[in-house]
């Protein structure tokens, strides 16, 4: 047996193989940001026994917005579509975790519904948001004021009530990728002077009050959270991310998180997004943290189980290629070929590109028909 084909404990869950689904952005969601049907499409056929799914980033309030598309879970109203979604999934005998996230900075006026994006400290970057006008540059974001930050850990507390409430079995942490998390937890974006900002201490703090209302709700077991140690992805950017993400996870590692999930080094923009680096971040975390690993980015099955033997980390996250094969764990068990993935259809559209991938079973029907 592979190593990536063996089960694995996850918090209370017993995964029977380490093929993750990750959170990837595909902004299919209904107007009003609830769960679309293409949605819960998506996510029943990418569902295995005994495998995990990771939703993409579901935003924790109407301001939290930086993609037109995204789904929610800010609203009641959004938990009626999240619970099809997670009975779909278990009917499969799958797992699925919601995650949760707040873009901060990369965010645009229209979307917030005025008031300017918030980001721990004004860092001016060149980024864009995706609004019903299209690509647009993002607006001048704004330093959140000390005391709305309780307002924004309080949007995550909620957020996790109603994953909770539409059966999903754990929440992750979204504080990678150069969002609002990501930007207090990194020199490069906090220049704050208080209780927030200055010391790694002080950085990590406002991620370490989110985990801890998340684990309020779910239980550090069934909690996890997102990091990237060597994103750009938002010209974020660290003096010394080393130390920095290292301490970040003693912490995690202190409150007994279900897993940490790490994004190695291979997206640093749209362009040289299929490049691929020998992991490294994984390496770095495994010595601060003891708990279940996963690793993300650029993996193959080959080097996804490459990983594993190192100990490195315990499972892998598929993005791309979870995108293009709704089958994928079957595929990668078998080494049947991997269909490629249609890039210019990664963000909005309608079923193309998103849920008219078939099964291998099916290609190979098509071909003999």
């Amino acid at each position: 047996m592979t190593k990536l084909f063996s089960p694995l404990q996850i918090g209370p869950y017993t995964l029977n193989h380490r093929v993750v689904h990750a959170p990837t952005t595909r902004l299919r969601a209904n107007g009003d940001d609830s769960p679309s049907e293409l949605m819960l499409e998506y996510y029943t056929q990418r569902a295995s026994a005994g495998g995990l799914i990771i939703t993409e980033s579901t935003h924790v309030s109407y301001d939290s917005r930086g993609y037109l598309g995204a789904p929610g879970i800010y609203q009641d109203s959004h938990i009626p579509g999240w619970k099809r979604i997670a009975d779909a999934v278990h009917a499969k005998g799958g797992r699925i975790f919601m995650q949760l996230g707040h873009d901060g900075r990369q965010s645009h006026v229209d979307l917030t519904g005025g008031p300017a994006p918030i980001a721990p400290s004004e860092v001016p970057f060149e980024g864009e948001a995706l609004t019903h006008n299209g690509w647009v540059p993002v607006s001048m974001h704004r330093a959140i004021d000390i005391d709305e930050i309780q307002t924004v850990i309080e949007y995550y507390r909620k957020s996790a009530e109603r994953s909770l409430a539409a059966g999903l079995d754990g929440v992750e942490l979204h504080s990678a990728n150069g969002y609002l998390a990501d930007t207090f937890l990194q020199d490069g974006t906090n220049k704050r002077t208080d209780a927030y900002g200055g010391t790694i201490e002080k950085r990590a703090r406002f991620m370490l009050e989110l985990v801890a209302a998340l684990v309020s709700v779910w239980g550090a077991n069934r909690v996890g959270v997102r990091l990237s140690p060597s994103g750009q992805w938002g010209s974020i950017f660290d003096s010394n991310p080393d130390v920095t993400f290292t301490y970040a996870a003693e912490q995690l590692n202190k409150i007994g998180i279900a897993y940490l999930h790490i994004i190695e080094p291979r997206v640093k923009g749209v362009e040289t997004l299929d490049e691929y680096q020998k992991p490294v971040a994984s390496a770095l975390l495994r010595k601060a943290f003891d708990g279940p690993i996963i690793a993300a980015g650029g993996f193959n099955g080959d080097s996804a189980e490459e990983i594993l033997r190192k100990g490195d980390a315990d499972l892998v996250a598929f993005g791309r290629y979870f995108a293009s094969n709704p089958d994928l764990p079957r595929r990668l068990q078998h080494k049947f070929p991997l269909a490629q993935y249609d890039r210019s259809k990664f963000w909005g559209g309608t079923h193309v590109g998103y849920t008219d991938y078939p099964r291998y079973q099916q290609q190979q029907n098509r071909r003999s028909a």
